[in-house]
């Protein structure tokens, strides 16, 4: 375990480390385009290469933000932020949505001027291509670059900066459309090709915004619950999946689930179908971050004697020997009880007729309960051998009496030990034949049991062993 935590951490520095050297590179880029479209756009006056040099700044921004966002988005969670920092990408997301429309309202806003106030001189020269030709290329490899690492990683903020690098290839190649008809004689196809670029921007901006949007409120991505659903039912032991809600977080998605299992299940075989769960929900999504709840319901097929058992346990009490007699119509539910040895007997009777109330609901009538209240014994005794005399006396009184039940093949491995309070504790092993049925053989060990109390007073325990013969 400590091994896969380690190189969980390592993936995950990794991831970190690429990411924010994808962003600064970013940076650079989108600094270095709008110097270059700056400069292009005043030398020429073209409102198209000034509306991409207003684009290609705000990317600056925008991945400027991103570098800082990345950066905190690493933070592992703390007391405060239980689920992380990865949001904070998605924060930067949402601002840079806010820039997007902002540049798109100021470059319709000015083309659409200059297209009212007639016709402007555009200069179209050989630089001004190179440095939309320029900005086409680096845009392209930094689009490449940043929707790579952003799928990887699963950053919301790598892939917006991809999303606004992506756009400005279309933007730049219209523009230069926009100078080519420029070039012969029609120079409102520059404000009109300001006009499209600004459209392109807004349509980004609304793509962006809207899956910004769904993380931020914890829109669930499609599919991963209904897959998640799926492996889960897969599971054995999993009788239904109550609820699952999905929370995307950045790179992570945190699953919770609430698993239908029986409820005569023990803790343990709930906990073995839980870590099954997660295993197979982590094959198909590594990221998944899970929570499981159980709900134990009552299957229809039952027994009493395991509804008793169950619904004693929810109680703290553990019932056996369960029996089920049925006379005229009327049920009569009979077993034993392990109770706490140091309680009174009016708590013992207390926690008993709860249980008793509890059972009646559950049978939907009102059966006849009897219950046998048994010691629950967890005490340690110092004991003593016997002196060897009295030992070989109390063996052969074992032994005869063992002889007076045809059933019981053989005695052996007997134990008699003395306790500080001059008590004989004792423990014997007997042989049955293989095919004598555990009902019989619990009945006739009693009755050793009982015949052995009353031929030794001082006895305060006897513990009999039952096993095949030959076993």
């Amino acid at each position: 375990m400590m091994g896969e935590g380690i190189m969980v951490l390592w993936v995950t520095m990794d991831a970190n480390k690429k990411k924010k050297r994808v962003a600064f590179s970013s940076v650079l880029a989108s600094a270095l385009l709008t110097v270059l479209k700056l400069a292009a756009g005043l030398m020429t006056g073209s409102i198209g290469i000034l509306s991409e040099a207003a684009h290609s700044l705000l990317d600056f921004g925008a991945a400027a933000m991103t570098w800082v966002a990345v950066g905190m988005s690493s933070k592992p969670a703390d007391r405060k932020h239980h689920y992380g920092h990865a949001k904070v990408e998605s924060i930067t997301a949402l601002v840079e949505t806010g820039l997007l429309l902002l540049t798109s309202g100021w470059i319709i806003s000015a083309a659409t001027e200059r297209l009212l106030g007639g016709e402007a001189e555009v200069e179209v020269t050989w630089y001004a291509i190179a440095v939309m030709l320029t900005s086409i290329v680096v845009d392209f490899s930094r689009a490449r670059a940043l929707s790579r690492v952003a799928k990887e990683t699963n950053s919301t903020a790598l892939e917006a900066d991809a999303l606004h690098f992506s756009s400005d290839i279309l933007s730049s190649a219209v523009v230069l459309i926009g100078l080519f008809f420029v070039s012969n004689g029609i120079f409102w196809a520059d404000a009109a090709a300001g006009i499209v670029v600004a459209i392109v921007v807004a349509r980004a901006a609304f793509q962006l915004g809207k899956k910004t949007i769904d993380i931020l409120t914890d829109a669930a991505p499609v599919g991963i619950a209904e897959r998640a659903e799926e492996l889960a039912k897969t599971v054995p032991g999993v009788i239904g999946i109550k609820k699952i809600r999905v929370k995307p977080t950045g790179p992570q998605v945190f699953i919770e689930m609430s698993v239908a299992v029986n409820r005569t299940l023990s803790v343990e075989k709930v906990r073995d179908i839980c870590t099954a769960i997660e295993e197979k929900v982590h094959g198909a999504f590594p990221v998944a971050d899970m929570t499981i709840h159980t709900h134990p319901v009552a299957l229809t097929g039952e027994s009493i004697a395991e509804r008793v058992h169950v619904i004693g346990l929810n109680h703290g009490l553990h019932a056996h020997n369960i029996a089920t007699n049925f006379n005229d119509g009327a049920r009569h539910i009979t077993f034993d009880v392990e109770v706490d040895q140091r309680l009174k007997i009016k708590e013992a009777h207390q926690a008993v007729t709860l249980l008793e109330d509890e059972l009646r609901r559950e049978f939907d009538g009102n059966p006849e309960i009897c219950i046998h209240l048994d010691p629950l014994r967890c005490e340690e005794r110092r004991t003593t051998p016997l002196p060897e005399d009295e030992e070989a006396a109390l063996r052969k009184v074992i032994v005869d009496a063992a002889a007076t039940i045809p059933a019981i093949a053989d005695v052996h491995d007997i134990t008699i030990l003395k306790t500080e309070k001059e008590k004989r504790f004792i423990t014997l092993h007997c042989s049955f034949q293989e095919d004598v049925l555990m009902e019989d053989v619990h009945e006739l060990t009693s009755r050793l049991e009982g015949a052995l109390y009353q031929a030794i007073p001082l006895a305060c325990r006897v513990i009999i062993h039952a096993e095949p013969l030959g076993g």
